[in-house]
């Protein structure tokens, strides 16, 4: 048997990398920063020592089912099958993303 995971791929889901120097330059975030932490205190600047990476993304829910080792050819169809018997595709979600596979005894 395979155990399947899966999510459903929506219109309005997000998926943003930015770096750090370039939310340190904006000046909403920076003022933000500069009250919650340096309140009162003036001519300050923001910087960062390495150029991190932040991710915005739609916080998926991961659904899972089984199907023969067999049926590994047509897993995703699979998957869009039980998104559909469980009705999790709606108006503005209609894609399936496998997310991973594993195999159980």
């Amino acid at each position: 048997m395979i155990k399947v995971s899966y999510t459903v791929m929506c219109a309005n889901d997000v998926n943003i990398v930015l770096k750090l120097s370039d939310i340190l330059c904006n000046d909403k975030v920076a003022k933000a920063i500069k009250s919650e932490y340096a309140k009162g205190l003036r001519n300050l600047t923001l910087s960062s020592h390495e150029d991190s990476e932040i991710e915005i993304k739609t916080d998926k829910e991961v659904y899972e089912f089984t199907v023969s080792k067999n049926d590994f050819a047509d897993l995703l169809e699979l998957a869009e099958e039980d998104a559909r018997k469980h009705k999790r595709l709606k108006k503005e979600c209609d894609g399936i993303a496998l997310v991973d596979m594993e195999t159980i005894d």
